[in-house]
């Protein structure tokens, strides 16, 4: 069958290079704490042949374009109930998986790639590990610490609930078509927090403020919400980008405290 057709309003580049799939797999699952895994964007299946071979691995895949889902299938590279036409972000991860630890995988299509992170972030009690292959801008600002100018809304809110790795950066003649964008690999891993110690719901609320005037510094950004009482306290003469995660459930803790 012929290829299929990358399509540009899908955010699809198709990864062509076997050894950058290999080493994408090779990253998923080794700490063994889920069997269940879930490709997002097949394309070809060049990622998912590798992941075939995992022995370890309860595979399925999932993706909205047809032209892909029908070439799968004539290839035979998956049995028919490993293969899911359908939106990622519209499946409800904790039915489809039965409320069992499961893990991410993709080439994901760059439209959509932060998107599927805050789908794993609202799955996180299940969602034990993603590998994805993000433009790297978006790779750097997830995985970035604080002090980075690129440290952001989905570096805090992603990092108080996973470790992430950045795994290698990816040029873009292993794509087809090539991109007009350097991609990477990173890898979230499930840390052990369960409770953030603070109101979850409030803390969110706080860091968007926080980064949506980011050039500011945080007693001016959280103006609206921060008691008198506070404005004088040193951290809030810093800028969103200083603080780390647990400074972030610090300073939710001291405006509660005092609301």
């Amino acid at each position: 069958m012929k290829k299929v057709r990358a399509k540009k309003q899908l955010g699809q580049h198709f990864l062509k290079d076997e050894s950058v799939a290999q080493q994408t797999v090779e990253a998923f699952g080794q700490k063994g704490n889920f069997t269940q895994a879930i490709e997002v964007g097949p394309g070809m299946g060049v990622l998912s042949k590798p992941l075939l071979k995992r022995t370890d691995l309860k595979l399925k895949v999932i993706d909205i374009d047809t032209e892909s889902i029908q070439w799968l299938k004539n290839e035979g590279l998956l049995k028919a109930e490993q293969i899911i036409e359908g939106d990622f972000l519209k499946l409800n991860l904790y039915e489809f998986f039965e409320q069992k630890p499961f893990g991410i995988i993709g080439n994901f299509p760059y439209n959509i790639s932060t998107q599927i992170l805050f789908q794993a972030l609202d799955n996180r009690n299940y969602c034990k590990e993603v590998v994805g292959m993000f433009q790297k801008e978006v790779a750097d600002r997830i995985a970035c610490q604080p002090g980075s100018k690129v440290y952001g809304i989905t570096s805090v809110l992603l990092q108080a609930y996973y470790d992430i790795d950045y795994l290698f950066t990816v040029e873009a003649e292993v794509f087809d078509p090539p991109p007009k964008v350097r991609s990477a690999v990173i890898r979230l891993r499930r840390n052990s927090v369960d409770k953030l110690g603070c109101n979850e719901k409030r803390f969110r609320q706080i860091v968007k403020m926080a980064f949506n005037q980011r050039r500011k510094t945080l007693r001016n950004s959280l103006k609206a919400i921060l008691p008198d009482e506070l404005k004088q306290q040193p951290i809030f003469g810093q800028r969103p980008e200083q603080l780390s995660v647990e400074e972030f459930i610090t300073l939710t803790n001291q405006i509660e405290a005092h609301s």
